[in-house]
């Protein structure tokens, strides 16, 4: 039986091969998958022209998903360094690859990304029109921002940032509002100026039929972009913020009915206290369309440290049903991103989004921490590493501070707890000294 995305095919009953490669990744029945995406709750997001993707899903009840952004920028313009950190990422564990490139022409990178990435895809493609066209943003059509959209989902990529929910009403709140830092998102800031320097209502929105038709035609999951996200504490669950996520839940009804996937992206700053009530707000309001979130970043003060304030609040929204987690690096707010900052923003990720799966009850999520506990006990190090997140920096302490003994660490060394144990309960002298 045809079908043209991914949800239409569940709709009709119909098992693509993606969603057999997610159910075995996810220990699920197929038969267990196939309502949830139907009902919007679970997305694939697998373009037609991706060709080497291997498909992950996405929602509250599957593992959580890490995204990471990376791409060139005016003053970092090295396309060979992105594509090393592409390739460190998917190595680390990274299910998607996000493409901001702001500068030069940004095509053979992305159809680059599309041939070799076996992991999502995504871009924002409001970033290109002005590369692209190579003209001033006022001098953009609506038609031109459709254009690049159609571009990108023709060269494969699998998701697209789209601010849509950003309106000409949204213009007169920010002015009113009195946000300390108004919008901090690049696409919603793109598109407020726009509006404000033609006059004209945002092309996303006013044509979001069009907008569809591309992402059904190709299966392109259309993320719903947070213009109005907040970008400090103090601006979390205002006004613009919640107002603009109403009209999210229209857009994702609207893109159902087309039979088109939705991911619907959340917050960035936000104090941790309302994190799970937002989480519990947006499945409402979004009907359990997966939620893609950006941090939450729980403090502003922490430049250099903020992948580890994102994990922090990336925990405890996934936790509480966000099911994407977009990474953040310790060069967040600060540069672009070098190879290890990559690294770092990934591994924190990885680390809220596991600890979540493990709070979620999610199937075999807490299998190699037992394994873990069981290595440890042993005082067996290769199986510790075996295990461990990341056993390269883990082998690197060690070995830095190698013990006197192979049985202890240079923390305890003969006062092991672990040792101590083990040699009383097999009736041995427990030496010290």
């Amino acid at each position: 039986m045809s079908y043209t995305t991914q949800m239409d095919a569940a709709r009709r009953g119909v098992v693509t091969p993606q969603m057999e490669i997610v159910a075995k990744k996810e220990r699920m029945e197929v038969e267990r998958l196939l309502p949830l995406m139907a009902q919007g709750k679970v997305v694939i997001p697998a373009n037609k022209n991706h060709k080497c993707l291997n498909p992950e899903g996405v929602g509250s009840m599957l593992r959580t998903k890490i995204n990471v952004n990376l791409g060139v920028s005016r003053d970092c313009k090295d396309y060979d360094v992105e594509m090393e950190k592409v390739l460190s990422a998917v190595n680390l564990g990274a299910e998607a690859i996000m493409d901001l490139s702001s500068h030069g022409d940004t095509g053979p990178f992305r159809r680059r990304l599309t041939a070799q990435c076996p992991a999502m895809v995504g871009t924002v493609p409001v970033y290109d029109s002005v590369i692209h066209y190579q003209r001033d943003l006022d001098t953009l059509s609506a038609q031109d921002f459709l254009d690049v959209v159609r571009l990108h989902a023709q060269e494969g990529v699998d998701f697209v940032t789209i601010h849509c929910g950003i309106t000409r009403k949204t213009l007169q709140q920010i002015r009113a509002q009195g946000r300390k830092m108004n919008i901090v998102s690049r696409g919603g800031s793109l598109l407020f100026a726009w509006m404000c320097m033609t006059g004209e209502e945002n092309p996303f929105y006013e044509y979001y039929d069009q907008l569809l038709e591309i992402c059904r035609e190709y299966d392109v999951t259309i993320s719903l972009g947070d213009a109005c996200r907040p970008g400090c504490l103090a601006d979390a669950t205002d006004v613009c913020q919640m107002e603009e996520l109403v009209r999210l839940g229209e857009l994702t009804r609207r893109a159902w009915e087309k039979d088109v996937q939705v991911m619907v992206e959340g917050p960035g700053h936000m104090p941790m206290d309302q994190i799970a009530a937002n989480m519990k707000v947006q499945q409402s309001i979004c009907m359990g369309a997966p939620f893609y979130v950006l941090g939450p970043l729980v403090t502003d003060i922490a430049p250099g440290y903020d992948h580890i304030t994102a994990a922090i609040g990336g925990a405890v929204a996934a936790m509480h049903g966000a099911a994407f987690l977009c990474y953040v690096t310790p060069a967040e707010h600060l540069a672009l991103p070098n190879l290890e900052d990559v690294k770092q923003g990934i591994i924190a990720s990885k680390i809220a989004a596991h600890a979540a799966d493990i709070a979620k009850g999610i199937p075999g999520a807490r299998e190699m921490d037992d394994r873990m506990a069981q290595a440890r006990r042993a005082l067996d190090w290769q199986a510790q590493w075996e295990c461990a997140l990341d056993p390269d920096a883990a082998k690197a302490i060690r070995a830095s501070r190698a013990p006197e003994d192979e049985d202890t660490c240079s923390m305890c060394g003969k006062f092991c707890a672990v040792r101590s144990m083990n040699k009383a309960l097999n009736g041995e002298r427990v030496d010290i000294l």
